[in-house]
Parts: structure tokens; C-alpha cells; sequence
């Protein structure tokens, strides 16, 4: 496929309930996605929203202020990023209904994840979520409402009691949710049109989403991240959707965070399929239907879960699937144009040589995630699984009771300082079968101690409970290092 691309609109998802950027790494970014053929961005800030009020309650502990906010849409502004503002108002709801003011609105008692549609207060709350984040994005055209993966709708004590009656069903309730959230948008915001995900749309008949009247009130966003997309199946979506009587719609694809909730790097060709085959239903779909594309780049899969691939770690993939829209392919030329304007010899991960490899902002990070993935991460599980002086004699029996023989701290003790101040495995010349990162200098970081003093300047970690230890390096970084870290302490201590 060649020629224009089909979408318009190409929106970059910035997903802030994780690993968040300090305003100014946005101020370095911005003008690299416009470069890469972005023109949009869709903000999710979940908890990094500076709420106000009764609200106050859902900033996370580093949110942004107002004038934070306010930076962030003028820098948008000055690349040519139109800003879609994103608020969660049905399921993914846990970043508000973890805390015990708004416990009592769950759907289901013990679980914060979907609200409950049948209390007038859950209306009222996300009515005031969305006022807010509205009030600091004026001039903002469409509103994203999340309402995907609603788990366990209709299954709390007023649901069930509800769905007994008859001519009620879950997809009533869904779409009744829904068109409530959508007025609000509509009654209290003039035209700014909301978005929905589709996913609790799919499989609704279509009678049935026709008469909800909910097709003329929003927008859908198909979102699919798979390397096999059906693009046959996603076609007769389309056309569903169509004759149910949505106006126009969304695509929405992945450049990262949809191949592991604990993925450290992106699969870039898996994300190439990806988008190369949104670009084949783009081209088979009904004309003219398509507002645009949303390249989602997760930080989480939920508020609970781990990191996936930080911001910097997924620019590579992000350009790789920028571009292929643009061009409608990835060929050779299109490849050699991603690495030369990244300034990376190769968007092979297992290429990159070294820190200080890579041009674009956020490209120190990107290599030592790489480094940590490659080398230092088996290093430490060869040190605690294979190594007989610690699993003979400092296994976690051990490290829990601070108990090691002292004999013993002569023959693990080198192996352990060694990982530890270089963050790469002593090789000699026959061990060695890749190349040997250098020792980590990057300034600044939540952990003290090589290797990990780095990047504090241009990242804030919010995680939703403690994770020991804090790094926004990420969790790539976070299991081997806090066990070698462990170790270190222990035998530098020489602990009897």
C-alpha cells in the first residue's frame, strides 16, 4: 500500500498512571512526535490530574499542578499536537474507588475497578472528574471516556437485583451508563464530542445498540494490538457500527505496553504488523468513517500492575509505526530514515551498543533498559541460581536470617561488587559473547548506589503502593537489581 495515509487524525497515547514525565522531557518529545508525523496526543492522566476539592483525594503524590497542565497543552501547541483529554468514567475506575470515600460506589463490594451505574452519586462523580480536567483543556474537540473492560457489570447487589426484571440485560445497563456520561459531555461542554473504546460494544446486538440512541451521542475507538488482526472481522465491525448510525470512527493500534503486563522492551515487529494491518482495514472499510488512529503506548494494564516499557524505551517502535503510517509500509528506506533520525545504528534492540547511543530524548534510558535486559538481568539470575557458594550458603533462607558462613563471603563477595558497581558481568575473553556495557554514569535517580544513579531529573515514579525499591528506571531494572542489591548489602556488611 502506498499514498496518503488513510488517517487524519494520529494520535500518540501518553498513558501518565505510570513512570510519568516531568513537564520538561515533554518540552524535548513534543517536536519529535510532530517530526515523526504526529499531530495529536491523548492524554491519560488518571491520578496525575491535579483534581481539586472532593476530588483532591485521586492526585497522586507527584501530580502535575494547573500550571503544569497549562505548560504541557502550550508545548503541545507549539509542535501542532491537538490534546484529547482522557478520564475513565465506567470500568478501570481503581485509582478513585481504592479510597474509602468513594469504596461505597463500587459495582461489585470487594473490587475497585468498575463503578456502580445505578447510584446517582457515581453520575455525579465522574460528571465532576470530567468538569475538571475540562475546565484546564478549553478549546479541546473530543473528550475520551474510557468505558472499556468493565468487568463484573452486573454482578453487584443493585445489578442483579436490576437485571431480574424483565427486558433488562447487562448491554441495557452498559449503554444506559453510558448515554448518561455521553449528555453530560454534551449538555454541560458544547462541542466537544466524547469518545468511547468499543470493546463493550462489540457484541451488543444491533438492533439494540441502534435504538439506544447512544450512536448519535459518541464516537467509538476500535482498538485491537494484535500482530494477527482480523482484518475481515474488523471490516464488518465497521460496517455494523455504520448502520447502527455512528457517524464516524476511531482506530486504535499499539506501539507499546500490549505484549506483557511486565514487558521491559517493545516487540517493534510485532507493533509493525500491527499497524500495517489497521492500514489494510483502513483500506477496506467504509469510506470515510475513519477519523483517525490512536497509537496507545501503556505504562500499566492497570493501576495495580507492574510498569511495562517506560516512555523512552518505546520511542524506537513508536517512530517505526509513525512512520509506516505515514508511507504505508516499512520499507528498507522507511527503516533507514527511523534509525537516522533517532540517531540509533539500528532499531534492533540487542544492537545498541551502549548508553550515550541514540539521539532522541530519552535515549540514555533507552539503552540502559536495553543493557539491564541483555546482560544484567541473566548475570544476577546466574548469580542466585547457579552460583553453588549462594545457593549452598546464601539462599533466601539465609538472606531472610541475615546468616552466611564467613568462609563463604571471600567467594561470592568479588562476583557481587562486580555486577553491582558496573551493572554487567565480568567477562573474560572466552566468556564473553556480546559486547560489555560500560560502567553507568547517567546523573541523578530514587536509588542510591551504582548503577542506578540516573534520570531523576526527567521522570517521577507514582506507583499505586510501594514497590521496594522506587526506580524510575523501571521494573526491568527493579528485580534484578533490588536481589543484587540485597546481596551487596549483606556482604559488604559481612553479616555473621
Amino acid at each position: 500500500m502506498s499514498g496518503p495515509t488513510p488517517f487524519k487524525m494520529r494520535l500518540v497515547h501518553l498513558d501518565l498512571k505510570g513512570a510519568p514525565p516531568r513537564v520538561s522531557y515533554f518540552s524535548e518529545i513534543f517536536p519529535l512526535f510532530h517530526a515523526l508525523g504526529a499531530n495529536g496526543l491523548l492524554i491519560e492522566y488518571e491520578d496525575m490530574f491535579p483534581y481539586e476539592g472532593r476530588l483532591r483525594l485521586l492526585r497522586a503524590t507527584h501530580a502535575y499542578s494547573p500550571s503544569e497542565v497549562t505548560e504541557i497543552l502550550r508545548l503541545a501547541r507549539l509542535s501542532e499536537l491537538e490534546v484529547v483529554p482522557l478520564v475513565q468514567t465506567f470500568g478501570h475506575m481503581e485509582f478513585v474507588l481504592k479510597h474509602a470515600a468513594f469504596a461505597h460506589l463500587r459495582e461489585v463490594a470487594p473490587f475497585p475497578n468498575t463503578l456502580n451505574p445505578h447510584e446517582a452519586e457515581s453520575l455525579a462523580l465522574v460528571g465532576a472528574m470530567v468538569d475538571q480536567v475540562l475546565e484546564l483543556h478549553r478549546g479541546a474537540r473530543w473528550l475520551h471516556v474510557g468505558c472499556d473492560e468493565v468487568y463484573y457489570l452486573g454482578e453487584g447487589e443493585a445489578s442483579r437485583r436490576w437485571l431480574q426484571q424483565e427486558q433488562n440485560s447487562q448491554a441495557k445497563l452498559c449503554l444506559s451508563h453510558m448515554r448518561a456520561v455521553a449528555s453530560h459531555v454534551l449538555a454541560r461542554h458544547p462541542g466537544i464530542t466524547p469518545l468511547v473504546w468499543d470493546d463493550m460494544l462489540r457484541d451488543i446486538p444491533q438492533d439494540q445498540l441502534t435504538a439506544s440512541g447512544v450512536p448519535q451521542l459518541v464516537e467509538p475507538v476500535l482498538w485491537d494490538y494484535g500482530a494477527d488482526l482480523d482484518i475481515h472481522s474488523k471490516v464488518l465491525l465497521m460496517e455494523k457500527y455504520r448502520e447502527c448510525g455512528f457517524p464516524r470512527l476511531w482506530a486504535a493500534s499499539a506501539f507499546k505496553g500490549a505484549t506483557g503486563a511486565s514487558q521491559a522492551l517493545p516487540h517493534i515487529e510485532h507493533h509493525l504488523r500491527n499497524h500495517a494491518q489497521w492500514l489494510q482495514v483502513a483500506g477496506s472499510g467504509p469510506a470515510d468513517m475513519l477519523q483517525g488512529i490512536i497509537l496507545t503506548g501503556w505504562q500499566r494494564y492497570d493501576h495495580f500492575s507492574v510498569l511495562c516499557e517506560l516512555l523512552p524505551v518505546g520511542i524506537p517502535s513508536l517512530a517505526a509505526c509513525l512512520q509506516l503510517l505515514l508511507h504505508g509500509g516499512f520499507t528498507e528506506h522507511v527503516r533507514l530514515r527511523v534509525e537516522n533520525l533517532l540517531g540509533l545504528p539500528s532499531l534492533e534492540a540487542a544492537a545498541i551498543p551502549s548508553e550515550g547511543t541514540g539521539s532522541f530524548p530519552g535515549s540514555d534510558i533507552h539503552a540502559l533498559v536495553t543493557q539491564v535486559s541483555f546482560y544484567l538481568r541473566s548475570s544476577v539470575d546466574a548469580l542466585l541460581e547457579r552460583n553453588r557458594y549462594v545457593t549452598g550458603w546464601f539462599s533466601p533462607y539465609h538472606r531472610r536470617r541475615k546468616l552466611i558462613h564467613p568462609v563463604m563471603v571471600q567467594h561470592i563477595q568479588p562476583e557481587v561488587l562486580s555486577l553491582w558497581q558496573t551493572g554487567a558481568p565480568p567477562c573474560s575473553p572466552s566468556q564473553n559473547t556480546g559486547p560489555s556495557p560500560p560502567p553507568h554514569s547517567h546523573p541523578g535517580c530514587h536509588l542510591a548506589g551504582p548503577p542506578l544513579e540516573r534520570c531523576k531529573d526527567q521522570w517521577s515514579c507514582t506507583p499505586p503502593y510501594p514497590i521496594p525499591p522506587a526506580c524510575a528506571v523501571g521494573k526491568v531494572a527493579l528485580e534484578p537489581l533490588a536481589l543484587l542489591r540485597t546481596v551487596t548489602v549483606a556482604l559488604v556488611a559481612e553479616v555473621p
